[in-house]
C-alpha cells in the first residue's frame, strides 16, 4: 500500500470513530441531568406488636389441624391388598 492510502483510511475510520461517537450522544441521552426521588422508609425494628383480634381470632378453626370423618377401612389403598 502506497502512504496515501494509508493517509486515507486513517481518515475515514477517524471520521467514522467521531460520527459514531457523536450520534451515541444524541441518541443516548446522559442520566446527569435527572433528579431521582424516593421516599423514606422506617427502620426495622424487633418490636412486635399484638394482632388484631378481627383477623387473629383465638376461636377460630385452624385450617392445618387434620379432620378424619369416620373410620376409613382401607389404610393404604396402593399396598395391592
Amino acid at each position: 500500500m502506497k502512504k496515501n492510502d494509508i493517509a486515507i483510511i486513517i481518515l475515514i475510520v477517524s471520521v467514522c470513530i467521531v460520527a459514531g461517537y457523536g450520534l451515541g450522544r444524541l441518541l443516548i441521552p446522559s442520566d446527569r441531568n435527572k433528579s431521582v426521588t424516593y421516599e423514606y422508609v422506617e427502620p426495622i425494628s424487633s418490636d412486635v406488636a399484638a394482632p388484631d383480634v378481627r383477623i387473629f381470632n383465638g376461636d377460630s378453626v385452624n385450617p392445618s389441624v387434620q379432620i378424619i370423618i369416620g373410620a376409613p377401612s382401607n389404610q393404604k389403598p396402593f399396598n395391592g391388598n
